[in-house]
């Protein structure tokens, strides 16, 4: 039927043997034993804990048994990937990384220019972030297919909680030497995470409300590019659905101006053409590639020649030419201003790592190679902190560059120095033909872009599979387009703490049944044909049993039991005797759920029913065998399996083999 689930040598045992009693023990075969693991010094299992918690990896594994001199060799290596990698780089690969470069280069430009602007900064700040963060990143990343720079919703995110503590028109140096403080923060944030390895914590924020707050930040984006897209001078600096279309609406009759409609409703058409026309045929991916550049040089060629400008279509007028200055000197490392910087940059930091992991997992699956999530923290944050002190503002991976890279046949992340080197000929070159390009063509742009963002299937795949998740998700989403980015966040954040609060506090049970001719027992709610065992009542725990849940789980077994023993009084049939817990899913069991057993070992006494357990794990048995409860109990009340326990306290049922 099994086996034991232990070595005999080092082991005690806890002889739950079948002679319970001699008739017993002459009707029944054997049963199995429940072995109590070997005890482990105390500075042991916290070693091991602590192993298991923050290197879950082994990421010294390659140092053992090395001289001094090839550890600091693959210390090097750990930390410049680059430098393992880059011994086998050749031309081949050269020439994909090359086209992909160009091709990311293409679409980032405009894109930047764009992203400034939600972040209220000059458009170069957009180009300076694409520029250094990149090139920092290639030699510090694992991923070879994430494409570094600024990104829609960070920007947006980091342009609303900026301008909550400094008006951007009114004082742009502060604005701007604040956004340089929430970056550095930013960049502490990733690095520190990924350097104590606590990169789990940003899985707490959950996959249904990640799509819920894209999807609500990606129509708040839309929205207020209306600004630009419609010429509208007056605009609301509040991001909620309803102030925005108040201002779109209060200004319809002197505040639009058709040339600029006109401009960007047919560039927006002919880009949405583009990305359809990308997905549709993906060996035309660089179709909606260059679609955004395309756009901008025509655009800015049309105003210039009709000379719209003059007419009320607005232009982006001035952007500095020139590399990355430096701004060390502008971050707050005192004053009032480094604790708002320090707020900013942790949610901001958190956001934009949270995209870029999760972007950096999807192309590493897809190429079947692994991502070291620490070392991608460790690397975003130093390429944050760097471009903090170069005139940046937060960088990250971009979800819709990065899938160009991939399909453009990127191999390395020499894609990224690429690009970073033909933003840097923009920035000292060409930057100056920028002059007449229209915002409306830069709005239309970023509508295009977000759009991507609304994941429609991924909503209905949530809500079909888990209702509680949905809410989570329709939560985060309302909450960023009726309020604001960051209550939005919040509640994304809360509803998510919330689902783990209620699955602990009230997990799972089941009531089990025999399968007929089978020594198997199942819930017998999913198994309508399982039939519950006369005179025993079997549940299963699906949970750890905690502070939070002990309380929980002990009612409702008694409510369980009391309901059944009402049912069989009516139906006058024999009463339960023994009680079976089904202990294989608890993982574990601290003091509180021990007191909680011990409370339900009591009250089943008073009842004249005997309280068995089955099959507990290496860890619970341990813990029960420490508190004694195994004695309160007996420990022939101790069973490998739930089979094991029915077949010695259940003399009118035998267990046939199929």
């Amino acid at each position: 039927m099994g086996h034991s689930v232990s070595d005999e040598h080092d082991a005690k045992e806890l002889d739950i043997a079948s002679h319970h009693s001699s008739r017993r023990g002459d009707e029944f075969p054997s049963v199995h034993k429940v072995r109590l693991p070997p005890r482990q010094k105390l500075i042991t299992e916290f070693t091991s804990m602590v192993k298991e918690t923050l290197f879950a990896d082994d990421p010294f594994r390659p140092f053992k048994d090395q001289s001094i001199s090839r550890k600091l060799i693959l210390g090097l290596q750990f930390l410049f990937p680059i430098l393992e990698w880059g011994r086998h780089y050749n031309l081949q690969k050269f020439k994909g990384d090359l086209i992909a470069g160009l091709t990311i280069a293409s679409l980032c430009i405009p894109q930047d220019i764009g992203y400034a602007k939600l972040a209220n900064l000059d458009p170069q700040y957009g180009l300076y972030s694409s520029f250094v963060p990149p090139l920092i990143y290639a030699f510090m990343g694992s991923s070879r297919d994430i494409a570094i720079g600024p990104v829609a919703v960070v920007s947006l995110l980091l342009g609303t909680l900026l301008q909550n503590e400094i008006d951007p028109v009114a004082n742009p140096v502060e604005y701007r030497r604040l956004a340089f403080t929430a970056t550095f923060f930013a960049g502490i944030t990733q690095a520190t995470l990924g350097f104590f390895r606590l990169g789990f914590l940003i899985d707490f924020l959950s996959h249904a409300a990640i799509v819920g707050f894209m999807g609500g930040a990606a129509i708040t984006i839309a929205l207020q590019q209306l600004k630009g897209f419609l010429g509208v001078e007056n605009f609301t600096k509040k991001t909620d659905i309803v102030s925005v279309m108040r201002s779109v609406w209060g200004s319809v009759h002197h505040g639009w101006n058709w040339q600029t409609i006109l401009i960007g409703a047919t560039f927006l058409a002919f880009l949405l053409l583009a990305k359809y026309i990308g997905k549709k045929k993906k060996n035309l991916f660089w179709v909606a590639a260059i679609a955004p550049l395309i756009s901008v040089i025509l655009s800015t060629f049309f105003v210039y020649i009709t000379h719209a400008d003059r007419h009320g279509v607005q232009i982006v007028k001035h952007i500095k030419k020139g590399i990355n200055p430096s701004s060390v000197d502008q971050i707050y490392f005192t004053g009032g201003y480094v604790g708002k910087g320090f707020r900013i940059g942790i949610v901001a930091g958190m956001i934009a790592l949270t995209e870029a992991v999760a972007i950096g997992r999807t192309f590493a699956a897809m190429k079947d190679y692994q991502l070291d999530g620490n070392k991608e923290m460790v690397a975003l944050g130093v390429m944050n902190v760097a471009g903090s002190m170069t005139s940046c503002y937060v960088a990250t991976g971009s979800f819709s560059r990065s899938a160009v890279n991939y399909m453009a046949g990127c191999q390395t992340a020499v894609s990224n120095i690429v690009m970073s080197a033909v933003v840097c000929l923009t920035l000292e070159l060409i930057t100056p033909l920028f002059k007449y390009t229209p915002n409306a063509i830069l709005s239309s742009i970023i509508i295009s872009a977000v759009i991507s963002l609304i994941d429609y299937e991924a909503a209905h795949l949530i809500w079909k599979i888990d209702k509680l998740d949905f809410f989570a998700c329709i939560g985060a989403f309302f909450g960023v387009i009726f309020a604001s980015v960051e209550i939005g966040l919040l509640i994304s954040v809360a509803i998510s703490f919330a689902k783990i609060l209620l699955q602990v506090t009230r997990p799972r049970t089941a009531i089990l049944g025999n399968l007929p001719r089978t020594a198997i027992y199942r819930n017998v709610e999913q198994y309508p044909n399982a039939k519950k065992v006369p005179g025993i009542m079997i549940v299963r725990v699906d949970s750890a049993i905690y502070f939070s849940n002990s309380n929980y789980i002990k009612e409702r077994i008694l409510r369980w039991l009391g309901d059944d023993e009402e049912q069989l009084k009516a139906n006058n049939q024999s009463r339960i005797e023994y009680l079976i817990v089904e202990m294989s899913p608890v993982t574990d069991i601290d003091t509180s759920g021990i007191h909680a057993m011990e409370e339900l070992h009591g009250s089943l006494q008073k009842r004249d029913i005997q309280l068995v357990l089955a099959n507990p794990g290496q860890v619970v048995i341990d813990k029960l065998y420490a508190s004694k409860f195994t004695e309160v109990i007996g420990q022939d009340k101790i069973f490998l399996t739930v089979a094991d326990a029915v077949m010695t306290f259940s003399p009118k049922m035998r267990v046939e083999e199929v």
